[in-house]
């Protein structure tokens, strides 16, 4: 970054730059002159060098430059001379116009260059795309290029200005004129987009002002030339939104001057009162809500005839023209009948919301739904005198519409008034506000009003009337267009009627005959005296056959009813349940198929994004190996010129790198900037110096100077002094003959001031009893209260008592519940342990006697239990055979009455005694011996586990089952000899 000593070495290297051709590096050294922190002090030159910062900056079309510019040069000059500030934004604004009226100069395709959505968006790749390979022409595309970005700069221009000025109390009028340019912008080029945003950012530069009342610099609202200068250009924006078509705009910014007015609580003048009624009418009557715009026209009416000292008679008639048809077109029935409470709640806030906006004072009550209704407008326009300024035509309408009963020829007597009220209205001459009044455009709801009324008035003759007898009656519509009118007045209980198209007649009803509290009453009535009949005349009961044969049959009907009624119920139900499962399970393969389509694409888009950011990367490299380059190769420029300047070269042959750069670059610079201090050291000393010198030499000249001063305010002491004296001796002496003028009227003073005391006396007697009177029946009102307070208190207190009994018997019964239940689980233990326990000592009973049964079948004693691994093990793991029992070990164990468990009862160390060990003919010719029990013994335990038999021949020979036998062995391994 270049620096300068002074601001004019900057504008001159800038210039010669420009000349040059180089414009970016001359709008690089104003920008790095100006947003230095050296140069925050005002000077002329600086304002100099704004001007041709900004004249740069609109060459380039570089927003971003100007606005950072600006934003310096204010925080420079706000407090010295804010001037100077808003000549150059008036400079910037001037020159972006320039060129942008140029630019539309130069072209003929204006209106398609225009043809842009947003001005702020930036150019798509599709259309980057789409505009080389389009056939479009080249001139019309040059023509697009051309005019497009400089509209575009010019917004950005509008919208940098009002950013910069958004705060500032001594520049409210350019900020308001450049608020007003922006909105001629926009509606001269048809900017919607651009006008929506623009309205938004004014409506937030008001709202952070309010927000944030601790600047320095902020409006004040409160004074007279600010809050006109806000209004005004709320009525700008206002009057523009309407031009433009822009209905949703402009009524935010109705609610934005209300609110406005409520924040400063003041009104603005009658005329632009005038032009915000006006405005209201229109958009209230393209929303459709007629009521409101027959009250905005009221309100009109009143400006209009309270204000306008040069309103002429005729324009006046049409205003009340308009208001009187603008309240006929409301309908005449209530739109809230059988809506919901919390629509009817939405609805008494929008009344409030509008009445607020229309400035129409209403006091809203508990019992009253409808703050503003038609029937209130009408005795408003009654109140205010409108009739008496309507047009004959208009004043004979309302008549029929409102007081005649006419049902056979009202439309007859209503279309010849609507033909000619069609033909009136054109512009108004007077009202400047209201430039033309189309009274047309109220035919069309007069004509539904006509043929409301007329049906209404019929339904109170008629019950039955032909279709061919209303078509006549209702010239306007068609039958189908009276069906559809009369569908909605029947919704809204404003009459009613039928319609039979079969014997092509309608039906009438009275609604005061068919209202459900009549219908209701009359069947009460009807119902009392049947009983009276039936208690006066009892009739003769009757013995039935069919109740003598069948007596039951009554309650077998109603059984059999039931029965089906729950047999459909229960098929519905399963049907119900049927589609349930089918839609839970299409929703399951749904939900797996969208899973599946996600992982998908969420696949698709990490390997799109990671060759995107693959390319990124290189990108990115690539570029930062080119700009080093390019540094490098701009250091070595530089040094090269460096050295021709100041007669330090760099060495040839020797390599260069960019840190050594920019370590002779840093070094260069401190140089430099140590010249410099050096510099203004002594220039400051030289001041200094010069500066004692003259204060030296003015000493004396100020002394010689303040002592003349001093004589000669002592000499005009003295002579005013002996004036003050003349002119108190002059008074003194008109006093005393005031004085003595006055003495003969002290009697009459006094007499007055008695009166006067004897007057206020009985008025403040009387204020004081009637206060007293107001402070007992206040006193009285308030103990009333107090009583009834504390019996509400009682009353809620009793009920929290009752309901806290109530929860607590409800705990004890649930925990009373709850140890039944336990107590019952415990009973329930026990039995099947005592169930469990008496089933295993059969199974040991049952065991004893197999084994004997076995003694006593083979002659020999065998094993009292078995398991399937002992009988299948053939060996020890060290080759010995392992003993048999015995015949005496098994007696002694089964007669000592010791109990023996069950999985030690094969083993021969349990018993009495030791037995012997057999010898080797009974060794080897046992073993064979057993093979074959051992082997049937399985196999008659397979086979009768899955061949059947009853319990006793399921079990093996052990004495319990294969899979008892199995579960045991699992449980408890064989000792650790096996």
């Amino acid at each position: 970054m270049a620096t300068f000593a002074k601001p004019e070495n900057a504008l001159k290297r800038a210039v010669e730059l420009v000349n040059v051709g180089q414009h970016l590096d001359a709008l690089m050294a104003l920008h790095s002159l100006i947003t230095s922190r050296r140069y925050r002090n005002w000077q002329k030159p600086l304002e100099k060098i704004m001007f041709k910062y900004v004249e740069l900056c609109v060459d380039l079309r570089k927003g971003r430059f100007a606005k950072d510019g600006l934003i310096q040069y204010r925080i420079v000059c706000q407090q010295v001379n804010v001037n100077s500030l808003e000549e150059v934004l008036k400079h910037f604004m001037h020159l972006a116009t320039e060129r942008a009226e140029s630019a539309r100069n130069q072209t003929q395709a204006l209106d398609e260059a225009l043809d842009v959505e947003d001005l702020e968006a930036d150019k798509r790749p599709e259309d980057l795309m789409l505009s080389y390979v389009s056939g479009e022409k080249g001139k019309d595309r040059s023509d697009r290029e051309l005019v497009t970005p400089w509209f575009k700069f010019l917004w950005e221009t509008y919208r940098t200005v009002l950013e910069i000025l958004r705060n500032n109390s001594k520049l409210e009028a350019l900020y308001a004129m450049t608020a007003h340019r922006a909105f001629q912008f926009c509606k001269q080029y048809k900017r919607t987009t651009e006008f929506r945003r623009l309205c938004e950012i004014i409506r937030n530069h008001l709202s952070n002002l309010n927000k944030y009342r601790d600047q320095r610099d902020r409006p004040d609202l409160s004074a007279p030339e600010s809050l006109q200068l806000y209004l005004d250009t709320r009525f700008e924006q206002l009057k523009m939104a309407t031009e433009l078509e822009m209905w949703q705009e402009a009524f935010r910014s109705v609610e934005d001057i209300h609110g406005l007015m409520c924040m400063v609580k003041k009104t603005p003048k009658p005329s632009l009162m005038v032009v915000y009624y006006a405005k209201l009418t229109e958009i209230f009557w393209i929303s459709g809500s007629h009521l409101y715009h027959a009250y905005a026209w009221l309100k009109l009416f009143s400006l209009q005839k309270s204000f306008n000292k040069n309103l002429s008679q005729k324009d006046l008639q049409m205003i009340a023209s308009s208001v009187v048809l603008a309240a006929l077109s409301v309908a005449p029935f209530d739109h809230t009948s059988g809506v919901s409470h919390v629509e009817l709640e939405n609805e008494k806030e929008r009344n409030l919301r509008m009445a607020n906006l229309i400035n129409f004072n209403l006091e809203p009550k508990l019992d009253n739904r409808e703050l503003l209704s038609r029937s209130a407008l009408l005795s408003e326009v009654a109140s205010k005198g409108v009739m008496s300024c309507v047009i004959p035509e208009v004043k004979d309408l309302f008549h029929l519409l409102e007081h005649e009963f006419l049902p056979l020829v009202l439309a007859a007597r209503v279309q010849p008034l609507l033909s000619r009220i069609s033909k009136l209205g054109g512009k108004l001459a007077t009202a400047s506000s209201v430039p033309e009044v189309q009274l047309s455009h109220y035919l069309p709801l007069l004509e539904r009003l006509t043929t409301l009324r007329l049906l209404q008035q019929v339904s109170q003759v008629y019950q039955t009337v032909t279709i061919e007898s209303i078509s006549r009656m209702i010239p306007f519509f068609d039958f189908s267009v009276v069906e559809k009118i009369s569908v909605d007045a029947v919704k809204h209980s404003f009459i009613t009627m039928k319609v039979d198209h079969m014997k092509g007649a309608v039906l009438f009803g009275n609604l005061d005959l068919e209202s459900d509290s009549l219908r209701d009453h009359l069947a009460f009535i009807a119902e009392g005296l049947n009983k009276a009949w039936a208690m006066m005349h009892p009739p003769v009961k009757k013995s039935s056959k069919i109740a003598e044969v069948l007596p039951g049959l009554g309650d077998m009907v109603e059984k059999e009813h039931l029965k089906l009624l729950a047999r459909k119920t229960l098929i519905e139900k399963r049907k119900e349940e049927q589609e349930r499962q089918l839609l839970e399970m299409e929703r399951e393969e749904e939900l797996k198929r969208l899973k599946l389509q996600k992982i998908t694409e969420e696949a698709e888009k990490k390997r799109l994004a990671s060759e995107v950011e693959q390319r990124k990367n290189q990108r990115i490299l690539r570029e930062i190996a080119e700009r080093e380059t390019e540094e490098v190769q701009a250091f070595l420029q530089e040094a090269e010129k460096r050295g021709k300047k100041k007669g330090k070269k760099i060495p040839e042959g020797e390599k260069v790198t960019k840190q050594t750069l920019v370590e002779m670059a840093l070094s260069e610079q401190l140089r430099e900037r140590q010249e410099m201090e050096k510099k203004l050291q002594k220039l400051a000393k030289q001041m200094d110096h010069l500066e004692r010198a003259k204060r030296e030499e003015a000493a004396p000249l100020i002394e010689a100077a303040y002592q003349q001063r001093l004589v000669e305010e002592k000499i005009i002491h003295e002579r005013e002094q002996q004036l003050e004296v003349e002119l108190s001796r002059q008074r003194h002496d008109g006093d005393l003959q005031e004085k003595n003028r006055l003495s003969r009227m002290v009697e009459n003073k006094r007499i007055f001031e008695q009166e006067v005391i004897r007057r206020r006396q009985a008025e403040f007697d009387r204020l004081r009893q009637e206060k007293e009177e107001g402070m007992r029946e206040i006193l009285q009102a308030r103990k009333q209260e107090r009583g009834m307070k504390r019996k509400m208190i009682f009353f809620l207190r009793s009920e929290e008592e009752r309901s806290r009994k109530q929860r607590e018997e409800e705990d004890a019964r649930k925990r009373e519940e709850a140890e039944r239940r336990k107590k019952e689980e415990a009973e329930r233990k026990a039995k099947l342990d005592e169930i469990a326990e008496k089933q295993r000592q059969r199974e040991r009973e049952a065991e004893e006697k197999e084994r004997l049964r076995r003694e006593q079948l083979l002659g020999r004693p065998t094993e009292p239990y078995s398991r399937p691994s002992e009988s299948f093990s053939g060996s020890r793991p060290d080759g010995a055979v392992a003993p048999p029992v015995t015949a005496q070990a098994a007696s002694s164990a089964s007669a000592g009455g010791k109990y023996v468990p069950r999985h030690k009862r094969g083993d021969p160390a349990v018993g009495v005694g030791q037995a012997p060990p057999p010898s080797e003919p009974e060794r080897w010719g046992g073993g064979r011996r057993d093979d074959h029990p051992a082997t049937d013994k399985w196999r008659s335990d397979d086979h009768r586990s899955f061949g059947g038999g009853s319990r006793d021949e399921r079990r093996p020979v052990g004495g319990s089952s294969g899979s008892r036998s199995t579960w045991s062995s699992a449980r408890n391994p064989p000792p650790r000899g096996f």
